[in-house]
């Protein structure tokens, strides 16, 4: 039996096809040897669904690198077109007034028509039976709203509402089940329109980021000059700095630190502001500070945490992986100058379901100011149980601003903001970094003690640098080398874990916890494998099961109108760009499944399997078919990440 190739998956040789009898065999639902005189026509049209760079890896595994991209791009985009890497850049982008041209008007579906907030200038339809008219079919006859909470409030452009509308489309309530939910709150962190316009009008209070951001500027002491005078290094200032940083944070703003003789002025001010005169009454906030040993502390050592996921991580699918066991999760990244201006698509990356019982929010930027302000913003505004700050994205639009990964290079703002950050928060303070920026310089190893000492609750360390992507394996030699400097602060570790196998692994590396991303993307179950130490032989309506429990949950969380339902399948079908690299237990040569190997083309054990297995596009929209119905009239769809792990 002939070995697989390098790179690519083991498979058993029963089960491998070719790239147009996997197609013809999807296009014959399943039947051996239907309509072959369609294959070539098939064949062509899925080379059209599949972004250019995975189109060649995909029809020669050999090819690898820039001339495999460079023969993809050639078909259809311009030569002069840089490499995207990671990402599908300008791609086709359907906005929900594409979807319903008509829209009832939100005061009407509240049931208070006579109230509408836009008065005679609203665009939006206010006739029941119109709208009813232009409405698209029902998806289905039962409606997950109206079954779990007993009241769907989407009520007639709800995409069920076969379900709950009596007669004049009048929607019905079932009083007992819609009790048993009054009062309590699901889903937690919403922004509200008071606090949206404090922050549109710039009228929040940051007292404690202001006292902090003071102290950066001032002068200090006894002549003593400021941050920006002392034109000290940072490791001058760490050289010379006699006060703790716990120790440093803990003293209160009200009562000045005297310097020691020869202690630089610079390094005191990024621990302790410097004392504001005020007036008024004094409260229990005036003379009492919470100190960095007081603050709440993150024991989640040893526990399995989910990694905050731009796109997939959203509120749904954290909801699925809790069902398998991830015992920490973390909201998407969220960008601080937009949570700062109030921004609402941003305020939902910060929604917390109520089954999350550890929960943290992850936030970038790149400047002490914004990141302070936004760390004392949260801290006031919503319940979670640490901040993470992301210094690991590797994305350009990030890192030339001078975030994420490029903190890395910029030590001194990267102090200023840990050191900030960790002033106005009472919850841990938390930080996610990569090996470094260039391929083969790792810096991480210098950074992780001085973050320590900046006052950091926890580190996490992806095992690769921002060059690299995912297309190297994650250094865990690396990793552990780092966790031993790390201690007494915790330092999970991230990068390649795929099985229980690789967790153990892992864990053998001596550091305090796995972080799981990808991982948790292509098998979400992978928490219950791990918890369980097996193999899980998942059958195809088991998973499916799962996509139905995503969709359900997406419908809750995003509506069941018909803008609900697209964002929905949105979410789904980028979800599904990632769990089509399983390749079933049963299927393997040998176990386990390694992450940067491709998978070939392969037909499963039935056609759902088979199905589930497709890298393309027009098989993702037909699986959400399944799931939400019939797409829009004019329906694209591109995913926002490629599959840049494959060599």
């Amino acid at each position: 039996m002939a070995a697989a190739a390098a790179g690519v998956a083991p498979v058993r040789a029963r089960f491998l096809t070719s790239k147009e009898q996997f197609h013809a065999y999807l296009r014959a639902r399943g039947e051996p040897g239907g309509r072959e005189e369609e294959e070539e026509e098939e064949a062509a049209s899925s080379c059209q669904s599949e972004p250019p760079a995975k189109r060649v890896r995909l029809e020669d595994p050999s090819e690898a690198g820039e001339n495999g991209e460079d023969a993809g791009a050639g078909e259809k985009e311009p030569v002069e077109r840089k490499r995207a890497r990671g990402q599908n850049k300008s791609r086709p982008c359907m906005k929900p007034n594409h979807y319903e041209q008509s829209r009832l008007c939100p005061s009407v579906i509240q049931g208070c028509a006579e109230k509408c907030l836009f008065g005679p200038r609203c665009r939006f339809l206010h006739d029941v039976g119109e709208y009813v008219a232009t409405k698209p079919a029902d998806l289905g006859p039962s409606c997950v709203l109206f079954e779990t909470f007993g009241k769907c409030l989407y009520g007639v452009t709800c995409r069920f509402g076969q379900a709950h509308l009596g007669d004049g489309h009048h929607n019905i309530i079932n009083m007992d089940l819609a009790k048993q939910w009054e009062g309590k709150a699901l889903v937690r962190n919403n922004l509200s329109k008071d606090l949206q316009h404090q922050l549109r009008k710039r009228k929040f209070s940051f007292r404690k980021a202001d006292e902090y951001l003071c102290s950066l500027a001032k002068p200090r002491g006894d002549g003593g000059k400021g941050c920006k005078a002392t034109g000290c290094s940072a490791e001058e200032q760490e050289m010379s700095n006699c006060t703790t940083p716990q120790e440093g944070l803990g003293d209160s703003p009200k009562c000045p630190v005297l310097l020691e003789q020869g202690e630089d002025p610079k390094g005191d001010a990024l621990q302790s502001p410097s004392p504001i005169k005020t007036g008024g009454p004094v409260t229990d906030e005036d003379v009492i500070k919470l100190r960095a040993c007081e603050k709440k502390k993150l024991e989640i050592q040893g526990k399995l945490y989910l990694a905050p996921l731009t796109t997939c991580g959203n509120l749904p699918f954290r909801r699925i992986c809790k069902r398998f066991g991830a015992d920490v999760t973390c909201g998407e990244m969220a960008v601080c100058t937009n949570l700062l201006q109030g921004q609402s698509s941003e305020w939902a990356l910060l929604k917390r379901h109520h089954t999350e019982d550890i929960f943290g929010v992850q936030l970038e930027g790149a400047f002490p100011d914004t990141m302070t302000k936004c760390a004392e913003l949260l801290n006031q505004t919503i319940e979670v149980d640490f901040v993470d700050i992301n210094v690991g994205c590797p994305i350009d639009l990030v890192y030339k601003k001078g975030g994420g990964c490029a903190l890395m290079t910029r030590s001194n703002k990267f102090e200023q903001i840990v050191r900030g950050m960790n002033w106005v928060l009472d919850v841990p303070l938390t930080v996610k970094i990569r090996t470094g920026v260039q391929e083969k310089i790792n810096v991480a190893h210098k950074i992780i003690p001085k973050i320590r000492e900046w006052g950091a609750a926890m580190v996490t360390l992806h095992g690769r640098s921002r060059e690299q992507r995912y297309t190297r394996s994650a250094d865990w030699d690396y990793i552990a080398e780092c966790a031993k400097l790390a201690s007494p602060m915790p330092l999970f570790g991230n990068g390649d874990i795929l099985s229980y196998e690789d967790a153990n692994r892992a864990m053998q590396m001596g550091v305090s916890g796995i972080m799981i991303a990808r991982g948790a993307l292509i098998k979400p179950w992978l928490f219950t494998e791990i918890k369980e130490q097996r193999h899980w032989d998942i059958s195809s309506s088991e998973r499916f099961d799962i996509l139905k429990d995503f969709t359900n949950y997406g419908l809750e969380h995003w509506g069941s109108d018909t803008q609900g339902v697209e964002k929905t399948r949105k979410f789904l079908l980028e979800w599904l760009s990632f769990l089509c690299r399983y390749i079933p237990v049963g299927l393997l040569e040998h176990l386990p499944q390694k992450i940067n190997e491709r998978p070939p083309y392969y037909v499963g054990r039935d056609y759902l399997e088979t199905l589930m297995a497709s890298q393309n596009v027009d098989d993702w929209i037909k699986i959400s078919e399944l799931l939400l119905g019939p797409v829009p009239p004019r329906f694209t769809f591109l995913p926002k990440h490629k599959a840049n792990s494959y060599r």
